[in-house]
């Protein structure tokens, strides 16, 4: 029950009772209604802006973000294991499908090789997490340049695949003189001492002594380049080319079985052993090629000899002996 006031009324010298108007009623309790409102709202805004209270869309927005750390998590292990797997292929890809088919590795800088412009990543700064995006980003974009280059590598591959019996017709695999028909293999590859000169100096072929007019084989499928007397040292002479980078060079021939333009089959007669140009005694000297530069020939011997034949002339070919040219 509500107190009741007096007030002292000091004409009539007595208390009287107050009373308080309807109105007034109403004006106080829509007063403290208005001052009730203000606060709670002003208590409530500050709880907003405190550390120790989130709103629905707050916490919404951290569930957000808490799944994205896990997705990134995911991705970034499975970009992880996509990247082992390449790895995987791009070995496989340099140390054994090229070197099937003979054909350089594909350099790391060539694989790995990225964006170099500065700006190409300028879209994604700014943001709360464009370390994070960027990164990713980067790493993204260097796994599908890996994945263009080992593709681009694989469609070579498979084009070699399906000219591998013409590749395996053109490396010069066989001597050029049969066994049967040799003196003895008197000169190796490597340096040699000038039968002329008597200095030392690099032997770049094997020299196949033998009869004049023995036969001279093609080593390998290919074109006749060259059939003449015309490069200084060699006197008659055969340059067949190959492809893939082969070419072979016979020469002192006594005479020729063949002309520039013919082709040629691995063990066509393409001439005659001889003693043409700077040579000491009827032989052969032979030379093979690859890409420009000269290699030894005794790499190439698998295609008509045996494995002891091989170790016998391996032996004479690495003795630093004199050569015949």
């Amino acid at each position: 029950m509500a107190k009741v006031k007096y007030y002292y009324d000091s004409v009539n010298l007595a208390y009287r009772k107050i009373k308080i108007r309807k109105r007034k009623k109403f004006g106080y309790a829509v007063l403290f209604l208005l001052a009730s409102a203000l606060f709670g709202f002003l208590t409530f805004v500050i709880l907003l802006n405190t550390p120790y209270f989130d709103t629905p869309k707050e916490r919404l927005q951290a569930r957000e973000i808490e799944n994205l750390k896990l997705n990134y998590a995911i991705l970034s292990k499975k970009m992880d294991q996509v990247d082992d797997v390449i790895e995987d292929i791009e070995e496989r890809d340099n140390t054994v499908y090229r070197v099937y088919f003979n054909t350089p590795a594909i350099p790391i800088e060539e694989r790995k090789v990225g964006y170099s412009k500065i700006d190409h990543y300028a879209s994604l700064q700014g943001y709360d997490n464009s370390k994070l995006v960027i990164s990713t980003t980067k790493r993204i974009d260097a796994l599908r340049k890996e994945l263009a280059v080992q593709s681009k590598s694989l469609d070579e591959i498979l084009k070699l695949a399906k000219a591998k019996s013409k590749l395996l017709s053109a490396i010069p695999a066989i001597q050029p003189v049969k066994n049967e028909n040799l003196k003895q293999m008197a000169s190796g590859f490597g340096y040699r001492t000038d039968p002329f000169t008597k200095a030392r100096k690099m032997h770049e072929g094997m020299d196949f002594t033998a009869k004049t007019g023995t036969p001279v084989y093609a080593t390998g499928d290919g074109v006749v380049a060259r059939a003449d007397n015309t490069a200084s040292g060699y006197g008659n002479h055969i340059v067949i080319r190959h492809g893939y980078g082969y070419q072979t060079l016979y020469a002192h021939l006594s005479k020729y079985n063949c002309r520039p333009g013919k082709t040629v089959k691995r063990g066509d007669i393409i001439g005659y052993v001889g003693s043409t140009g700077r040579s000491e005694a009827p032989h052969l000297h032979y030379e093979v090629h690859k890409n420009g530069k000269v290699v030894n020939p005794l790499n190439f011997y698998y295609g008509n000899i045996s494995a002891v034949e091989y170790v016998a002339i391996s032996k004479i070919a690495n003795q630093e002996n004199q050569s015949l040219d």
